[in-house]
């Protein structure tokens, strides 16, 4: 695993693949502080059982062909959303056609469920 090349495609696509029980689900995402944050739940992506998990596999793809970029596992965690502040601004500030952008913050923290994806 080569964690610049991870940093680079996670920078470079806003999404990616994650291995969950129910198969691989494609999920947008940020890339911040050596980390993937996705949110799930609520009115959010729905990634079935990313919550129960503490290892998921990752796959990023080129964003000029498609091919597979890079594949690995990483550790999965709910982040206190409150705590990691910079994070979920950054996350929230690449979600694109929310419907309530102003309140985007406070739904994530009473619907919703912020996951750290830490390569391993």
């Amino acid at each position: 695993m080569s964690l610049p090349l991870i940093e680079e495609g996670a920078k470079k696509s806003s999404v990616l693949w994650i291995t969950l029980p129910s198969g691989r689900r494609l999920a947008w995402h940020v890339w911040h502080d050596g980390a993937i944050y996705v949110v799930t739940g609520g009115d959010e992506q729905s990634l079935p059982g990313l919550t129960e998990m503490t290892e998921v596999e990752i796959t990023l793809r080129s964003k000029d062909n498609g091919a597979e970029l890079v594949r690995f596992p990483a550790a999965a965690e709910i982040v206190d959303q409150s705590a990691t502040g910079d994070a979920v601004a950054a996350l929230a500030k690449e979600r694109l056609n929310a419907h309530d952008a102003a309140g985007l913050l406070a739904r994530w923290a009473e619907q919703s469920f912020v996951v750290r994806l830490t390569p391993e």
